[in-house]
């Protein structure tokens, strides 16, 4: 050992590194003796909501002003979930959430009879009857929208190592059936549910992380498309009607890559808009018919999905 090494002192002993032997002087509060009133003004700041820290602070979150790290965050913490389960392509599926599974549709039916037998008289049983008739006849569309569920859930993993998934709005109905038919082969199968004025419960088919609840219908909606290798749309309302729209006029401008997407039911779909006459007012063009089709089944779903990917030079497989 050389005298230099010698000389050295004894190492130090690490920090703590939570604690001091000594507190600093901000770690107590101004003694009551050198001012009575301290206390209760140092008690007041620290009840101030300026003295929250900000990603505590729920007053100041929900702010109009803070709308802005809202919406990131409302997109980051799908986007990682996402990941994290390996999810890289959707199937996304939309329909009314009012379309019941047929034993629940007859139920209603034979409970609408009973009402309005009961008060022949009563317009608003016999429209509710007539509602019940209506729903009673697209109840199918559950059976077929579960079929497909299946048939996607057991496609299995994609050559590039993803996870192709059901998405859904996360609500009862045709939603539902999709997710409940990827439940049924054990698949993962996610719902975008929304944060509404009312409450409302997520279906019980999905799979718990990837229930998803948005604050933002923009977030929702881009989480949609992000991922969606084809959009199949049963018959619905508003909501249905919204994202279909909306995800035409992305396909037929071209910010989006055109997609597969499937209208199913066509006798529906065609009394509820008629883009033949679309195209005759020329209002579309000719092309912008060629976006969509029509099925009845889901092995026919799923068939022009794989043939169009296919002709598409995007194989799912």
């Amino acid at each position: 050992m050389s005298l230099k090494d010698e000389k050295k002192g004894p190492a130090k002993r690490p920090a703590d590194p939570l604690r001091r032997r000594e507190p600093l002087p901000d770690q107590r509060p101004k003694p009551v003796y050198e001012d009575p009133q301290a206390a209760a003004r140092v008690a007041t700041l620290l009840a101030s909501p300026a003295y929250r820290v900000a990603d505590s602070d729920i007053d100041f979150l929900t702010s109009d002003d803070a709308r802005g790290p809202r919406l990131e965050l409302d997109y980051l913490k799908a986007e990682l979930l996402l990941r994290q389960h390996g999810v890289t392509d959707a199937i996304v599926v939309f329909g009314s959430t009012r379309i019941v599974e047929p034993k629940a549709a007859q139920a209603r039916l034979d409970a609408a009879r009973s009402l309005a037998a009961a008060a022949p008289d009563d317009p608003e049983a016999a429209r509710r009857l007539k509602i019940a008739e209506r729903i009673a006849g697209k109840a199918h569309y559950y059976d077929v929208a579960r079929e497909f569920g299946r048939i996607v859930g057991a496609s299995g993993q994609l050559p590039d190592g993803g996870r192709l998934a059901v998405v859904t709005g996360g609500g009862p109905g045709i939603m539902e059936a999709a997710n409940r038919g990827a439940y049924d082969v054990g698949a993962e199968t996610a719902g975008f549910n929304i944060t509404l004025p009312h409450e409302q419960f997520p279906n019980p088919y999905l799979t718990p992380e990837l229930c998803f609840r948005f604050h933002y219908f923009a977030m929702r909606k881009l989480h949609f498309v992000l991922r969606a290798r084809a959009l199949v749309a049963f018959p619905g309302g508003f909501g249905t009607l919204d994202e279909l729209f909306e995800t035409l006029t992305l396909a037929q401008t071209r910010v989006m890559k055109p997609l597969p997407i499937i209208l199913v039911g066509e006798a529906y779909w065609r009394g509820v808009f008629d883009p033949d006459f679309l195209v005759e007012e020329g209002v579309i063009a000719p092309e912008d018919r060629d976006l969509f089709w029509y099925a009845e089944t889901a092995r026919e779903i799923w068939e022009g999905i794989l043939r169009w990917r296919q002709e598409a030079g995007d194989p799912l497989f």
